[in-house]
């Protein structure tokens, strides 16, 4: 796959110009600056970094102001890797060999800190040709260490990864080229808006006991009561990452007949997380208690150490008094204990469901 990236990255064309852009933008307009990119399969929200790469981004906002970005196509993508887009040679279908190739040649290269990781977005050069860099660029759709310090980083993608991570899942030839042309609508620059405040951070016991949760999965509806008075940080972080659709679309992974069903893993997500969505996911401290593990309780799941709860969790199907006081109970099913069985009643390899069961999306609600 590294060879593939680098192949894909790294593309042939004439000699670039010796003399290079410059931004036009002083400092001050560049900061806090956000693209809006509108596409034919989403819209994804890039922050701007001027202070890694000044003039990659001048250059960025310049081509975007000038609807330079119009009408062009994502030209290569990796499954999960990167994405590519830019050229302005992508606009015709008729000039599909020379996808690649265009745009180039106007930017000195500004090596910087930055890495590879999901959602970073940097220049595409030409082969050995360092100060290359012009209108393309690639999208890392997940972490990608090997590309480090090769590319300048000049934005992150801070909303809308799962756009980007399901252009690079697009069906492509052996080359990375798409079979349907994705294109690129728009490109719009704005300021940032101010951060969205959690709405959990402070939330008291009695206020997290107000909410619920529904989870919509493939068998039906399965709602919850939260138990913050017995586990308020486990709580808290249930609602968080629910309402960050950290949930969504993840399987079933474990089904253990008159005992748990088990979800809510990232590893067993359709996507992975975006990078918003992962900096919710950290280690929870024990919140241990005297409920009593019988049929409907909900708890955190963790591994040999106790501290090591993050986003899994398990409904218990019959009496599991052996897990008192050893897991986290934190809520209860207090409708669609039908939908649970009949999770628990389906063909196992083990404790693997053969039939794949999803939870689509988990709704968090006022009662």
């Amino acid at each position: 796959m590294r060879a593939l990236l680098l192949a894909l990255l790294f593309v042939a064309q004439a000699t670039p110009r010796q003399t290079f852009f410059t931004t036009p933008y002083p400092p001050d307009q560049m900061k806090g600056k956000q693209a809006v990119v509108e596409t034919d399969a989403g819209t994804f929200i890039i922050e701007l970094l001027p202070d890694a790469a000044p003039n990659h981004v001048g250059h960025f906002m310049k081509l975007a102001r000038d609807g330079a970005y119009a009408g062009t196509i994502f030209h290569r993508v990796i499954r999960y890797g990167i994405i590519q887009g830019g050229d302005p040679l992508s606009r015709d279908p008729a000039k599909a060999a020379e996808y690649g190739t265009g745009g180039l040649g106007e930017l000195k290269g500004e090596p910087n800190a930055e890495k590879a990781t999901a959602g970073a977005v940097a220049a595409v050069l030409q082969s050995g040709k360092p100060d290359s860099a012009g209108a393309q660029f690639f999208i890392c759709a997940t972490d990608q260490p090997t590309l480090d310090g090769q590319y300048t980083v000049f934005g992150r993608v801070v909303e809308g990864l799962e756009i980007v991570q399901q252009i690079s899942a697009a069906a492509a030839d052996a080359g990375g080229h798409p079979n349907t042309r994705i294109a690129i609508k728009s490109v719009t620059i704005r300021d940032a808006p101010p951060p969205v405040l959690d709405p959990f951070p402070n939330a008291t016991v009695a206020e997290m006991a107000a909410y619920r949760a529904v989870i919509e999965t493939t068998k039906g509806a399965i709602t919850l009561e939260f138990l913050p008075d017995k586990a308020p940080e486990t709580v808290r972080n249930f609602l968080r990452l629910a309402a960050a659709g950290v949930y969504d679309n993840t399987l079933v992974h474990r089904v253990a007949a008159n005992f748990v069903i088990q979800t809510g893993a990232p590893a067993y997500r359709a996507t992975p997380l975006t990078a918003n969505q992962q900096k919710l996911v950290h280690n929870l401290a024990p919140e241990f208690n005297d409920t009593s593990h019988v049929p409907g309780i909900v708890s955190m799941a963790h591994g040999d150490d106790p501290g090591s709860g993050q986003t899994s969790f398990f409904i218990c199907t019959g009496e599991c008094r052996a897990l008192d006081g050893k897991f986290a109970a934190f809520a209860k099913v207090v409708a669609g204990m039908d939908v649970v069985k009949a999770i628990e009643a389906v063909a196992v390899d083990g404790e693997t469901p053969k039939e794949p069961v999803n939870m689509v999306k988990v709704k968090v609600e006022k009662k």
